[in-house]
C-alpha cells in the first residue's frame, strides 16, 4: 500500500485495511480503540459521502464523539444515473457540501483542520 508523503505511518503505527465502506467493518479497529481507551476520533479520507460518511456514522453510533476535518475530505464527480431527478452531473463541491451537512451536528462536528490543530492539546 503506498501513503503520500504527509500522511505515512510512523514505524509500529497500526494499519488498517478495509474492504468495504466503513473503517470498522471487518478490521479490528473498533476492538482496538477501546481497549486503547479511546472514546474522541478526528476523522479524514476520501470520498465525503461514501467511506467517510460511513466511517463517520459508525464511529457515532458506537459511542465515539467525532470531528470531521472538512478540508481533509473530498468527493468527485461519478458517472451516476441521474435520470430520477432529470438532472445532470453535480459538482463535486455540492457532493461534498451535501454530505457534511448530513452528518455535521448528528453524527460529528464538522470543523477545519486549522481548527483540529488549534484546539488540539
Amino acid at each position: 500500500m503506498d501513503f503520500h508523503p504527509a500522511v505515512t505511518p510512523q514505524d509500529g503505527e497500526p494499519v488498517y485495511e478495509k474492504q468495504v465502506n466503513s473503517a470498522f467493518i471487518g478490521t479490528s479497529l473498533e476492538a482496538d480503540l477501546r481497549a486503547a481507551g479511546i472514546e474522541a476520533l478526528v476523522i479524514c479520507g476520501l470520498t465525503t459521502p461514501h467511506c467517510v460518511s460511513t466511517t463517520t456514522r459508525m464511529a457515532a453510533n458506537l459511542g465515539f464523539s467525532v470531528e470531521l476535518a472538512h478540508d481533509a475530505c473530498a468527493a468527485f464527480t461519478r458517472n451516476v444515473d441521474t435520470t430520477w431527478r432529470e438532472g445532470g452531473k453535480v459538482e463535486p463541491k455540492f457532493i461534498h457540501q451535501a454530505a457534511l451537512d448530513q452528518l455535521h451536528g448528528e453524527f460529528a462536528r464538522v470543523v477545519s483542520t486549522l481548527d483540529l490543530l488549534c484546539t488540539t492539546p
